[in-house]
């Protein structure tokens, strides 16, 4: 299971710089538009072979003094919580303020690793400023420079041997499938849990944030077996005035990563809006199985072409990659709920099926033979061999002269004739080109 780091501090200490230098994207945080959400405070990264996932507590405070200061102990008080890793970020600029000493007496009482870094000391004048920070009480600082990556490498070393060590699974412990119901708050997830277990096991009410936990639910009805996992709805940082948002996200994120197919559910009285698609494309980048659940449809006044228009309009939103089953469900009503459930068992066994490598090419092959990719500079591109690689999720490969001509609509090309063959509904794929 991956690791979390989580960066906390005051705002304007670089949490958000330090962060894009950690996931190596510059888009993150910086960039407002439609779909980034997702990576103001979620991320990837990798060292020294260790992955974990970062979660930046920055950006959520907003008003007086005061409420900086309740604000920002409620977020650091949940990165404890939950994190691996604390990374203490301060600025040595600003010297130290009330509120770093502030969040320095919180992270003094906890028993996990914390790391102090010490931002923006890019010249030996600042080095020797770094000083003052030992008076946090926090021991050893690394100083860093976010901006031109300075003293990164250092602190890195340092936060990846504080992880714990990844614990072998038992061998002779039952592995089930690991099923997510994700989505915004009040879209019905523990509502649908409640309907398909026949019980009210999570409670369930009109304020959204109910959830906070993501908690494990063994299902074994009607011939199927596995973990459903009910999570804490994700909802839009700038909407968010309580601790709920920051807590929801951390759990959620890693029960998304830790899970085998995201079942999303979204409000059918309120649309596929804009945090919709950011978990839909948080699920896609992890590489999981999805299935889209429209709940409250019996809320929705309909005519003869209501699904139809619908479902359209939620797939022009997912291009590219459209290939997603969507079922119209109430969990009220508990229409449609056992289809649900089968689709998503289906959509299971389509991310681990394996095709074989001599069926691959007898049905790839002649489609590539009839429409090869374009010359680049009068150069032609010859594939000559396909093969399923093995791993966890359908990844292929196909081996040709001039992999570095072959470009992305293509690839596109091959992976929609790829899903019209094969049934690979619902599970992201990636199609890779390499030198014969």
């Amino acid at each position: 299971m991956n690791n979390i780091v989580a960066i906390v501090g005051r705002p304007n200490v670089g949490k958000s710089t330090f962060f894009n230098r950690l996931i190596q994207r510059r888009e993150a945080i910086v960039d407002s538009v439609s779909g980034v959400t997702r990576d103001r405070n979620y991320g990837k990264s990798e060292w020294n072979g260790k992955e974990f996932s970062v979660i930046d507590t920055g950006g959520y405070i907003k008003g007086s003094d005061d409420v900086f200061e309740a604000e920002i102990r409620r977020q650091v008080e949940l990165a404890i919580d939950e994190a691996d890793v604390i990374v203490f970020l301060v600025d040595v600029e600003e010297g130290i303020t009330p509120m770093d000493a502030e969040v320095a007496k919180l992270l003094r009482k906890v028993t996990k690793p914390v790391v102090l870094a010490i931002n923006k000391v890019d010249n030996s004048m600042r080095e020797k400023d770094a000083v003052e920070f030992y008076n946090l009480g926090l021991g050893e600082y690394y100083t860093i420079a976010g901006m031109s990556g300075s003293g990164t490498g250092e602190l890195l070393d340092a936060i990846v041997d504080l992880l714990p060590e990844a614990v072998a699974p038992d061998e002779n412990a039952e592995v089930l499938p690991r099923f997510a119901v994700v989505g915004r708050p009040n879209a019905g997830k523990s509502s649908f849990i409640n309907a398909l277990i026949g019980e009210d096991r999570f409670v369930v009410t009109d304020i959204a944030g109910t959830t906070r936990d993501a908690i494990d639910t063994t299902y074994n009805r009607f011939g199927f077996k596995f973990n459903l996992v009910d999570t804490a709805g994700i909802r839009r940082k700038a909407k968010v005035k309580e601790d709920l948002e920051f807590y929801s996200v951390m759990r959620s994120v890693r029960a998304i990563e830790h899970s085998d197919i995201c079942i999303l559910v979204i409000d059918a009285t309120r649309g596929f809006e804009g945090q919709d698609q950011s978990i839909f494309w948080l699920a896609e980048k992890n590489r999981k199985g999805v299935v889209i659940l429209v709940n409250k449809w019996d809320l929705v006044e309909k005519d003869t072409m209501s699904t139809r228009d619908y479902e359209l309009k939620i797939r022009e939103e997912l291009q590219p990659w459209t290939d997603v089953p969507i079922l119209f469900v109430s969990a009220l009503t508990k229409q449609r709920l056992l289809k649900a459930l089968e689709t998503a068992v289906e959509v299971f066994e389509n991310r681990k099926q394996r095709i074989a490598t001599s069926k691959l090419n007898e049905t790839m092959l002649p489609i590539i033979e009839n429409n090869p990719p374009p010359a680049l500079k009068g150069k032609y591109v010859k594939i000559k061999f396909c093969m399923q690689l093995p791993t966890p999720t359908p990844q292929f490969v196909f081996f040709c002269n001039l992999p570095q001509y072959v470009k992305d609509p293509y690839k596109r090309y091959l992976e929609n004739k790829m899903r019209e063959i094969y049934n690979l509904e619902g599970v992201p794929i990636d199609i890779y080109f390499r030198q014969k």
